[in-house]
């Protein structure tokens, strides 16, 4: 049986991790590089990094971002932002990113997705949705949450793997920031279109958010951020909670790795 995993997703906006709340980004609470070597001393199953930044200048420097950090990075890793053609996903996979998410460009040219797939394989490329309450129910929206799209997110969720994606990231706008856990309803609709994993993100903010997140909303994976920043040792103790509530999850423990999955001895961090 699949494991469930606990993922900590990292907003980055202008090279520095920001806090979201309902997709609006108001402080910058740390740093890149120290946030994954916190994550990779305590249980987390994989990180999700994502640039918010409002241009694209940036891209560059922040690939530069994610290849220093891929360094020290012990856990699968996957990066979105600015993905937009084969290319950006090939930089992104040769800096150390395990999978790529694709977000507004899968909406702008669904083909797209197929290409990614049929390149790199349908388990290297995540779906994320971003979807808020409108009177069409939960909607997709795109460009950072600021274009909304008329598609309801079941049915987005299942042209997305047909389409050829291997993972759904579901964030809801929301929820987002709002510490009142996951929209239960919207994971649920979503999880129950699709047969390809669903990860949950958007609210989290006890342990027992991520044990609903996956019986109730029946999502494959919980996704948090904001927590993780402001709780002492968040990640092990999250796992403990998940694992003594009997859902399948690793068990908690130190990570005991004797060097970087990417070392560069000559590397200036």
């Amino acid at each position: 049986m699949v494991k469930n995993r606990l993922i900590a997703s990292i907003i980055v906006k202008d090279g520095f991790i920001v806090q979201s709340i309902n997709f609006r980004h108001p402080n910058v609470i740390g740093n890149a590089i120290t946030a994954v070597d916190f994550f990779n001393t305590w249980s987390i199953d994989e990180l999700i990094i994502l640039d918010i930044s409002r241009g694209d200048q940036g891209v560059e420097e922040f690939r530069r971002i994610i290849d220093r950090l891929s360094e020290r990075c012990f856990v699968p890793l996957t990066v979105g932002g600015w993905v937009r053609d084969v290319e950006d996903i090939r930089a992104l996979l040769a800096v150390g990113a395990d999978k790529v998410a694709i977000n507004t460009r899968a909406f702008d040219r669904p083909e797209f997705v197929t290409e990614a797939a049929e390149v790199f394989g349908s388990q290297c490329i995540v779906a994320s949705i971003d979807a808020r309450r409108t009177e069409l129910g939960h909607e997709v929206f795109v460009d950072r949450g600021r274009r909304a799209t008329g598609l309801a997110a079941p049915a987005w969720a299942a042209r997305l793997q047909e389409l050829g994606a291997g993972e759904i990231y579901l964030t809801s706008i929301d929820h987002d920031g709002a510490r009142q856990g996951y929209d239960l309803e919207l994971t649920r609709s979503v999880s129950d279109a699709v047969g390809i994993p669903v990860i949950a993100f958007g609210g989290a903010w006890t342990w027992q958010h991520f044990v609903d997140g996956i019986r109730e909303g029946r999502a494959d994976a919980v996704a948090a951020g904001n927590i993780f920043h402001f709780t002492e040792h968040s990640t092990k103790r999250a796992k403990e909670f998940m694992f003594k509530a009997g859902l399948n999850v690793r068990e908690p423990m130190f990570y005991k790795i004797a060097s970087p999955r990417r070392p560069r001895y000559d590397s200036k961090i």
